[in-house]
């Protein structure tokens, strides 16, 4: 390789930047499914789950060995490898066993959003074609609808063209539910014992492992697939990352607060976190006071969040102090967006013995692409860290496509062992998406600065088109952030013939406060150019935002245009 900037890990030649972080190692033998690799790590801890409203755990023994009974329960079932699998479900500590399970088999675990609507989950049932689904009681109505039944029989899917099957249903709830159809219950295959009579399959580390439907914030979902060795490279950066912390500081417990079905989740603690022995508490769905009540009662070290929980936490810092035993937390994880000064400045004071680490990933890089690991790193405001190990990253101009080098603006091209092999039956998508040699095009407008820190400027879809001027949301909705009577604050394009586009804001005042639309624009006004001002302000009561933490600016303009039509 040619010469590499030892500050900024830049290389001259090739306009490359590479990871200053040490390599990970990636295991050799190409017959090797992720479940196997992560069992076979050097476990140090004892108890892998822990819920945190029954206080019920899972041992790493009892884990290991419910992922066996299950894997021979779906085998006996006629489970086979490349057969994907839905998992719909909230937080819980058997969501693992069957996402560890299903892997095990080398066939591919597919989540979806509990909250999604029938309709939402029948694109997805479409889409993927399951052959079984595990659900809840609760959430069964939903996959009946979705798939074409009701909630008095067994539903249906078009398996192809030919003939019609059922869709094998498996309950997770724990109590006995009484259904009128052919439907298994987890409990009862996790308590088999395994047989060894599995049918075995090769499964190696180019096949397909995942496929999670990528979040959609601009535009329609689509099917991330990610394989094996995607996620044994996730799993490896994982814990080079955190596992030097194990042995200097004794058992590491992580507070689950982000959803499972989300790469952040499956990445941290369904798979990740697992490699190396520590303990993750789960929350079923996030509220506030359980999560701060867990981290006392379970002696939390770690707390994995996303920017809206971190600010919640800074602005009831006062309260939250008084009422709860924060004492054993030493660390925050924070993706989903990068933090500003104000806000990380503001939990540093509000919390001093935490330390704030940050993370980037994409749904397209199975959660990695770039981090702070320590609290000096974390003082580059506003940065979404270094490249991670074995990461190579570009900044390339959307206009002329050109190779940039450091502190220069453009689309960052992502390229490393974590990257997917693509978008589900979609090859114009995965063709716009990732090129010729493995380039993933993350669509985020960044800068990488001379000392390997990259900074993100904005979605590069979501660049506002004012007359010739390109307007990044982000930078105004920093700016609206500082002003006192603001709580939360989203930035569109409106939609003008005269301009092309205008920056509309969707603003959410502090409690109390008669903020009118006037003072909201000439705030704005005042600290930047006349072509970045904002034009239009609607005042909501809160922003809408997908699991990570990101902006669902399409459900903003949605509502901002069809208003204008009325």
């Amino acid at each position: 390789m040619a010469s590499v900037d030892s500050r900024s890990g830049f290389c001259n030649s090739n306009s490359t930047f590479y990871s200053k972080r040490k390599p990970i190692p990636l295991p050799p033998n190409p017959s090797l499914d992720v479940t196997t690799f992560i069992s076979s790590q050097a476990h140090l801890g004892r108890t892998a789950f822990i819920d945190a409203s029954t206080g019920k755990n899972l041992t790493f023994a009892e884990l290991w060995r419910a992922v066996e009974s299950v894997g021979d329960c779906l085998s006996d079932m006629g489970i086979r490898k490349g057969h994907v699998v839905l998992l719909l479900s909230p937080n819980s500590i058997l969501f693992p066993v069957v996402c560890l399970s299903v892997m095990s088999l080398g066939a591919v675990i597919t989540t979806t959003n509990p909250l999604n609507t029938a309709a939402e989950i029948a694109k997805q049932i479409k889409d993927s074609k399951p052959v079984i689904a595990f659900t809840t009681a609760e959430l069964l109505p939903k996959i009946a609808a979705a798939s074409g039944g009701s909630k008095k029989r067994l539903p249906i899917v078009l398996m192809d063209e030919e003939r019609k099957k059922r869709l094998l249903i498996v309950l997770m709830d724990e109590e006995r539910f009484d259904s009128a159809g052919e439907v298994r219950r987890l409990a009862e295959m996790m308590r088999r014992k395994p047989s060894g009579t599995r049918v075995a399959e090769r499964v190696d580390q180019d096949d397909t492992a995942t496929l999670l439907y990528s979040s959609g914030t601009t535009g329609m979902s689509k099917g991330v697939v990610s394989s094996h060795r995607n996620l044994i490279a996730m799993v490896q950066t994982v814990v080079n990352r955190f596992g030097s912390d194990v042995g200097s500081q004794g058992e590491q417990r992580f507070i689950c607060t982000v959803p499972m079905f989300h790469i952040y989740g499956l990445a941290a603690f369904a798979t990740g976190l697992l490699a190396y022995g520590s303990t993750i508490i789960v929350l079923s769905k996030f509220e506030m006071g359980e999560m701060l009540s867990a981290i006392g009662k379970y002696q939390a070290t770690y707390l994995p969040l996303v920017p809206p929980i971190l600010v919640a936490m800074v602005n009831g810092a006062e309260q939250i102090n008084a009422k709860y035993d924060l004492s054993s937390l030493h660390t925050v994880l924070c993706g989903g967006a990068p933090l500003s000064k104000e806000v990380t400045e503001g939990f540093m004071d509000k919390y001093p013995t935490v330390k704030i680490l940050q993370g980037y990933g994409l749904t397209e890089s199975t959660g990695i692409g770039a981090s702070t690991d320590t609290v000096e790193e974390s003082r580059r405001y506003g940065t979404a860290g270094k490249l991670s190990a074995s990461m190579e990253g570009r900044i390339v101009d959307p206009v002329t496509g050109r190779v940039l080098g450091p502190n220069r603006t453009g689309e960052l091209w992502l390229k490393g062992p974590s990257i997917m092999k693509g978008y589900f039956s979609n090859e114009e998508a995965t063709s716009s998406t990732l090129d010729s040699e493995g380039w993933l095009r993350t669509g985020d407008l960044c800068y990488i600065d001379e000392d390997g820190f990259i900074f993100v400027v904005d979605r590069l879809k979501e660049l506002i088109k004012y007359k010739g001027y390109q307007v990044p949301p982000a930078e105004l909705e920093a700016l609206l952030l500082t002003h006192p009577e603001i709580a939360d604050a989203a930035v569109i394009p409106f939609p003008d013939r005269e301009v092309g586009q205008f920056p509309m804001a969707y603003v959410v005042r502090k409690a109390g406060s008669l903020l009118s639309e006037k003072s909201v624009m000439e705030f704005v006004a005042k600290q930047v150019a006349p072509y970045k001002r904002v034009r239009k302000v609607a005042f909501v009561s809160s922003i809408p935002k997908n699991p990570s933490g990101k902006i669902l600016r399409k459900d903003l303009i949605k509502l901002a245009t069809s208003n204008s039509k009325l």
